[in-house]
């Protein structure tokens, strides 16, 4: 294998909650390995990863060379499907520089999904966006009093993202996840949200519904 050059601070370790294969269908095309980063800018009521905020969480540690070499098993379903990785979490925007040399080793052979919230600075976004083939953007919703009751967040700094990706990447390769959200939104909150994103030009929208169990867990339900 050629060798990449990077210098010792740029191979350190970053954590990551875990790395799934063999997925299908569900965040990009072709066969995909889920590499989900641990740490995220928000604080979702009904978190479906919760473990990417917990410091006690157990954790795996991957340089860009250390995941690229274990995901080397899969190269072979990767290229014949035209499938890849999709970086996740928690937040992978918070690791821009990790994508940016693991995508160098991949050497364009892998696609690259980011499953995103987009709340994190736009300096972020421009240094990946190159490098993505697709995005998977969580909006929760684009009204920012539910967003921040949701998320303990604003999302003005989504918008901002959200203008600069629909001016600078294939509007095509982008989708938009519009969750129904028990007791935060409705589904005219929701239609509203998807009337807002489609002003600006996005197209391709995700809609489901949050799915309260009896256990009173709270996790993803099956799509609309």
């Amino acid at each position: 294998m050629q060798k990449t050059g990077f210098n010792k601070e740029a191979q350190n370790e970053v954590s990551f909650i875990g790395v799934n294969r063999h997925r299908i269908g569900v965040d990009g095309e072709g066969v995909t390995t889920l590499a989900a980063f641990h740490g995220c800018p928000l604080h979702c009521r009904y978190c479906l990863n919760p473990s990417c905020l917990d410091t006690n969480a157990r954790v795996h540690k991957f340089t860009p060379e250390s995941l690229y070499q274990q995901l080397l098993i899969d190269d072979l379903y990767f290229v014949a499907t035209g499938g890849g990785v999709c970086f996740g979490g928690g937040e992978p925007l918070l690791r821009p520089e990790f994508i940016r040399q693991f995508h160098a080793l991949c050497a364009g052979r892998w696609k690259i999904t980011l499953e995103t919230s987009l709340n994190v600075p736009l300096k972020s976004l421009q240094m990946v966006t190159p490098l993505v083939n697709d995005f998977i953007i969580d909006i929760k919703d684009a009204n920012d009093e539910i967003y921040m009751a949701y998320t303990g967040k604003s999302n003005a700094q989504v918008w901002e993202n959200l203008a600069w990706l629909a001016a600078n990447y294939d509007r095509e390769h982008v989708i938009l996840r519009v969750p129904l959200i028990p007791e935060f939104n409705t589904e005219e909150d929701r239609e509203r949200s998807v009337e807002r994103l489609s002003k600006i030009g996005f197209g391709n929208f995700d809609r489901f519904t949050y799915r309260v169990e009896e256990t009173g867990i709270r996790k993803l339900g099956d799509r609309d």
